[in-house]
């Protein structure tokens, strides 16, 4: 019979683990807040069209941006509302 050896198993590294959740957390950000800014377009587009087509016709995007912004400003600003 062989005698018993004892085997060593490192501790796990919590900084890999850590670091893949990190770039998950940030990926799903990202995904939000651009599924938050489609949206928004989405709506622009549907409520204001002369906006978006003279920003599309004359290539300056300030007015499409500052719509978006009254746009989101509303929305957080009625769902706070609501607590």
């Amino acid at each position: 019979m062989l005698p018993a050896v004892d085997t060593y198993e490192p501790p796990p590294d919590r900084d890999a683990d850590s670091g893949i959740g990190r770039a998950a957390s940030v990926a799903g950000l990202v995904a939000i807040l651009a599924a938050v800014v489609a949206g928004a377009t989405i709506w622009l587009m549907l409520t204001d069209p002369v906006t978006v087509a003279n920003a599309v016709d004359e290539g300056e995007i300030s007015p499409l941006v500052r719509q978006l912004a009254q746009i989101l400003y509303n929305a957080v600003a009625g769902l706070l509302q609501y607590l």
